[in-house]
């Protein structure tokens, strides 16, 4: 229905408001496209249309959007049907104006599991006019070169037949016939001696000749005045975006008797890219461009944005003189639709304020303000629905005399309820309110979660146009946010309706659901665990659950050393503890919170967070130990050496699940301080769960022994890859790189090209820094932008309050400038790092950049424990930078 909406025009005395209806239903769309058809039948049949004018504008598309599970692949289907055959038709779709045989319809689906790629769109629209019965000689020359270059030696008919379109399309096997004609004429008008493929190949360039000359033994094809340079450019994939120009010239040259208008139905549109990567949707937009005899009906999640100058130069042909059926068209008065773009379900948060604004008017302008508009909008998630009965909210208020304020819309509508289950059988109602506990679930999942022995009721649940599926998640299906919300919050009149005791043991097979999910998984798979976890602490915390298994979940999930991001939604009620943090729920994901985004905060950020949540005393002892131990390494990297050594000592005396890194911890500061004996003493007894081999690498590197670092790191990379623990990997892999980098350059890029390509997957801030600065070391001598990296660097740090990272970097600076001898920037530089080392951590490397560029040390300097001595460390280090030096020498 269109027009006025009558149960809104009859909620209220005031007739000043206008009110529109916003919502079209499949009858419409099916009207929107036959009108279509008809004005662009009428178009392509006028006297001045010209197949060959590119620079006219297009109104050949209509597209329908809307949001995912509405049936928009359902009306793209049926729309091909019924133009292919009236019996296909739905009884209340209106007969078309058009005759049946004046259309030729064809979907293309663009769903990643129908695998279409822009090759496959072109072979699709060219079987689809095989039904004409007639050769496309233009379309099929191009094609052919195309294909002979691309395809060598495999016939083009075995590929159709392998790709399932030959048995598609019931004229299809006459494609190769027709291709064939077309090219036996070209052969024999030019009198080519052999196979038909020498029209394509050693005559080639002859048929280009003949159509550049427009010779009359290919008359019928020098008309196409485009053809020579196609087939003269190089048949790559850019050259076949550019073919369907021959393909509508040919249909253009059909007798009219003998033709037929395509139809080509472009469906799930938004799986050709998103919005940032447009290579597939540029390709696309040129067939559409270069098809003007053709009419597309696109469908998708989106509308399309061609007509917008914003994506100027992402796509070939933009702005609103090109595409003006795609405009937005602010004077519609029936909400959803504007000119070619016709909004079907659900509604994006814009569409929303929209949808509102125009919904209610008066005088021309929105009866709804901007705020409540705003507030609607988000709490709607986009369902048609929810919009419609907030405006007869809005209305019933204002009959109450008064008028609407933001806060009359926190709401929840008991009717989202009743229409969401009218429909619905008992058992999937069960279903529905036991899966709204969960963000995502799967068939399984749900039937467990449901307490029951059969799927069935799930399986139908997830056809429903509520629950919503994506491949992209462990799970594949969520129901939609605000049905799910109305389900648990809003009061529920049913005869069915759960208990607060059913809801709790709803809640109890959830949680344990999970954890078996989790504990029963082989393949320790991160996505798995980070979803268990999420969902798990949800509902310990919106429950006051135990948290039970989500202890081990947690270790876990540190021990990994990915740090993923790890967030919950906020609770439906405020706190108004000054922490915010009511239950130990919120503790822990406080606690994974803060150690996660500790790689893109600043370490004070980290500590501060931390220390809230050991002094609120929601946490087990278990998961006190895992907060202190990270309280630990941020103050250790905060330069509180005193409070992380008391802290690590805390948690190896408890001897519980972080001991063995603990114990790492100390041998660390033990390396800060300078006593490297007692760091190698201590990493003898770590194990792999201390990490012991990195451990000896972070001593050897500073004794200028990178040979003896860079197997250490190489024995703690194995480990770290037989375990499966890729935060591990990569890390070693970086101090690996950074150890390398000063003495084997050449071999330090394959390193840190591995180091890239590990860090490419995963958050590890610090980490990523100490790769960074292997690649100056490495470049030292070889890139004159050393120190002007080094300083953007630097500023980076400062950000993250890494400050061992600072004090690295500058002892990479003072390699530069002892390998140039640049004793006055060296000096500058290492009063920068007496600096930064005052507290006493990391004090040895202003010996080292002593040592490398041969000056004393100062008197009265604390001295380090040096594994092999002072001389023979400081040898190594001069060592590294003569032959830097030389190696340059030779190299100029």
């Amino acid at each position: 229905m269109a027009g006025q909406d009558l149960r809104t025009l009859f909620s209220s005395n005031d007739r000043s408001i206008a009110a529109n209806e916003a919502f079209t239903n499949r009858q419409a769309q099916w009207r929107a496209v036959t009108a279509g058809l008809a004005g662009h039948l009428r178009h392509v049949t006028g006297a001045d249309f010209d197949v060959e004018d590119l620079e006219a504008p297009r109104r050949n598309i209509l597209v329908f959007h809307g949001v995912g599970g509405i049936g928009k692949s359902t009306l793209s289907r049926k729309i091909e049907a019924s133009l292919a055959r009236s019996e296909h038709r739905p009884v209340q779709w209106e007969s078309p104006s058009h005759p049946e045989d004046r259309t030729l319809p064809v979907r293309i689906d663009f769903s990643r599991a129908a695998g279409m790629d822009f090759e496959r769109v072109i072979l699709t629209i060219r079987l689809a006019v095989a039904a004409l019965g007639r050769p496309m000689p233009a379309f099929d020359l191009a094609l052919r070169r195309y294909w002979e270059h691309n395809h060598p030696g495999e016939p083009i008919e075995d590929h159709l037949r392998r790709g399932g379109l030959l048995s598609r399309f019931s004229a299809a096997a006459a494609l190769p016939q027709q291709m064939q004609s077309a090219l036996s004429d070209v052969a024999q008008a030019l009198l080519l001696p052999g196979t038909v493929g020498s029209a394509l190949g050693l005559g080639a360039g002859a048929l280009i000749k003949a159509l550049r000359e427009r010779r009359q033994s290919v008359r019928a094809l020098a008309g196409c005045s485009r053809l020579a340079d196609l087939l003269e450019a190089e048949p790559d994939l850019e050259a076949l975006s550019f073919y369907p120009h021959l393909l509508s010239w040919d249909l253009a040259q059909l007798p009219s008797d003998k033709g037929a208008l395509p139809v080509i139905l472009l469906d799930t549109f938004e799986d050709t890219g998103d919005r940032t990567h447009r290579d597939f949707e540029r390709l696309l937009q040129r067939v559409v461009w270069l098809m003007p005899n053709a009419f597309f009906v696109v469908t998708g999640r989106n509308r399309l944005q061609w007509a917008e100058t914003s994506v100027e130069g992402q796509l070939d042909w933009t702005g609103p003189d090109a595409w003006p059926g795609l405009v937005p068209d602010t004077a519609q008065t029936r909400l959803g639709v504007s000119g070619r773009q016709i909004l079907i379900g659900d509604f994006s948060p814009e569409d929303c304020e929209d949808y509102l604004a125009r919904r209610l008017s008066r005088d021309g302008q929105p009866l709804i303000g901007d705020p409540i508009r705003r507030i609607i909008a988000e709490h709607s998630h986009g369902l048609p629905l929810y919009l419609d009965l907030s405006v007869m909210r809005y209305l019933e208020l204002r009959r109450g005399g008064r008028q609407p304020q933001v806060t009359d819309f926190d709401h929840d509508f008991p009717a989202l309820i009743a229409r969401t289950l009218s429909d619905l059988t008992a058992d999937e109602r069960h279903v529905l309110r036991a899966v709204s506990l969960l963000s995502a679930f799967s068939v399984p999942l749900a039937t467990q979660v449901a307490g029951m022995d059969h799927d069935a009721p799930a399986l139908r649940l997830t056809e429903r146009p509520f629950i919503r599926e994506s491949s992209a998640g462990v799970w594949p299906f969520h129901v939609h946010d605000l049905i799910r919300a109305a389900i648990r919050n809003a009061d529920d009149d049913s005869d069915d309706r759960w208990s607060e005791q059913d809801w709790q043991r709803a809640v109890q097979r959830a949680f344990h659901a999970l954890e078996s999910q989790w504990r029963r998984d082989p393949r320790r798979d991160r996505a798995l665990l980070v979803g268990c976890l999420t969902q798990g602490l949800l509902l310990a915390r919106d429950f006051r659950l135990d948290l039970g298994w989500l202890a081990d979940a947690a270790f876990q999930y540190v021990g990994d050393c990915v740090w993923e991001p790890l967030a919950l939604p906020a609770p439906a009620t405020h706190d108004t503890s000054s922490s915010g943090l009511r239950t130990a729920a919120d503790a822990l994901v406080e606690t994974l919170s803060a150690v996660a985004r500790r790689q893109h905060e600043h370490r004070e950020r980290t500590a501060g967070r931390l220390s809230a949540v050991l002094a609120s005393g929601l946490l087990p002892d278990d998961l006190v130990e895992l907060a202190t131990y990270y309280l630990a390494k941020a103050q250790r990297d905060l330069g509180l050496t005193d409070d992380s050594r008391r802290n690590m000592w805390r948690v190896a005396s408890a001897d519980g699940r972080l001991a063995s890194a603990a114990r790492r911890g100390l041998a660390h500061l033990s390396r800060l301080s300078g006593d490297f004996p007692t760091a190698v003493e201590t990493a003898g007894r770590l194990g792999w769960e201390g990490r012991h081999h990195r451990v000896l690498g972070d001593v050897w590197w500073v004794q200028g022994d990178m040979e003896r670092a860079a197997a250490a790191y190489l024995a703690a990379r194995s480990e770290a890859e037989e375990h499966g623990v890729v935060g591990e990997t990569a890390m070693v892999q970086a101090h690996l790189a950074f150890a390398v980098s000063f003495s084997d350059p050449l071999r330090a890029d394959d390193e840190l090209d591995l180091a890239d390509r590990l860090l490419s997957r995963l958050s590890l801030r610090s980490t990523e820094m100490t790769a960074r600065i292997a690649a100056v070391v490495r470049d030292v001598g070889f890139a004159a932008d050393v120190p002007d990296r080094a300083a953007v660097l630097l500023a980076e740090i400062g950000v993250s309050g890494i400050s061992y990272a600072a004090a690295k970097l500058q002892l990479a600076l003072c390699f530069h400038h002892a390998v140039f001898d640049a004793q006055d920037d060296l000096a500058t530089t290492i009063t920068r790092l007496r600096d930064l080392t005052q507290s006493g951590d990391y004090a040895y490397y202003v010996d080292i950049a002593h040592f490398m560029a041969g000056l004393p040390l100062p008197e009265h300097t604390a001295r380090a424990r040096w594994i092999d001595g002072e001389q023979q460390t400081r040898e190594r280090w001069r060592h590294l930078v003569t032959t830097r030096r030389n190696h340059l020498a030779t190299t100029r």
